[in-house]
């Protein structure tokens, strides 16, 4: 990576990261265009990158599902499950009217997007919206932590790969990666978690901070790389060069996006709070 790139990585991030921050503490409906425009955005990434297999996924009507999807998870998450259904109802029978191409190929690559972007984006809602009361703001604390404890993960891979990786972790997906810095993603992930325990999310149980974190350090990796094996399909290197130094928003929230389902699940049925 040049120092330019890296500068302007930099730059980026500080400008970009306490707009994001402010609103994931407010919540509500100003957090709700953060995960709007990070789901919108990458449904669109991840449909240029089908189109690249001789897919026609449909657009507009799988950026339409999406918003619905994570508008429903703020206003009446009880009828997620239905108004999800209905979505899958609705892009079928739309498919019947275009006659382009092979069907099941575009139904396929349609409903993967909205699925794996659209359930990322409810849950992430859902994550914040999980606190009430006077524990309100412990719900925009949690999605900080995560992001951060993100964040703390990706760069400790990285530069634990640069200093001590020997062994390819997955060489058909990503040559560049290793073992070795991916144990220090995960260790580093989980460190990250507990010190936010202690910081700033107080009604957050030491366990609940150390599965969370090994959850970010394994399920965000494995997003990282199910990410990169839809770019390398696609054969490109980047989902996007929409934000500078950094790629796509698909790029830079793929471990978030693989994450938010899984931490929303252990957080509703396992987690103490």
């Amino acid at each position: 990576m040049s120092k330019n790139n890296t500068l302007v990585r930099t730059v980026v991030a500080l400008i970009a990261a306490p707009i994001i921050l402010a609103l994931c503490y407010l919540g509500g409906y100003y957090f709700l265009p953060v995960a709007l425009i990070i789901g919108c955005v990458a449904y669109y990434e991840y449909f240029t990158l089908a189109k690249h297999k001789h897919t026609h996924p449909l657009l507009w009507v799988g950026e339409a599902g999406l918003i619905l999807l994570t508008g429903v998870a703020l206003v009446k998450p009880g009828d997620l499950y239905s108004v999800f259904t209905m979505v899958i109802l609705f892009v079928v029978l739309f498919e019947m009217f275009r006659n382009r191409g092979s069907a099941i190929l575009n139904l396929g690559s349609t409903l993967l997007g909205i699925t794996y972007i659209g359930i990322a984006m409810s849950s992430l809602v859902l994550i914040r919206e999980l606190f009430t009361g006077i524990d309100y703001q412990q719900g925009g604390w949690l999605i900080i932590s995560i992001l951060a404890s993100i964040w703390v993960c990706d760069s400790a891979a990285f530069f634990g790969g640069i200093t001590f990786g020997k062994h390819r972790l997955f060489l058909r997906v990503s040559p560049k990666k290793s073992w070795e810095g991916a144990v220090f993603g995960f260790v580093f992930a989980i460190l990250t978690m507990v010190a936010a325990k202690y910081i700033i999310m107080k009604s957050l149980d030491l366990t609940d901070s150390i599965i969370i974190g090994a959850i970010v350090g394994t399920i965000g990796q494995l997003g990282d790389l199910a990410e990169s094996l839809i770019k390398r399909d696609a054969g490109v290197k980047d989902s996007s060069n929409l934000i500078p130094g950094h790629g796509g928003v698909f790029d830079r929230f793929d471990s978030l996006i693989a994450v938010a389902p899984v931490v929303y699940f252990y957080l509703k049925h396992f987690a103490s709070i």
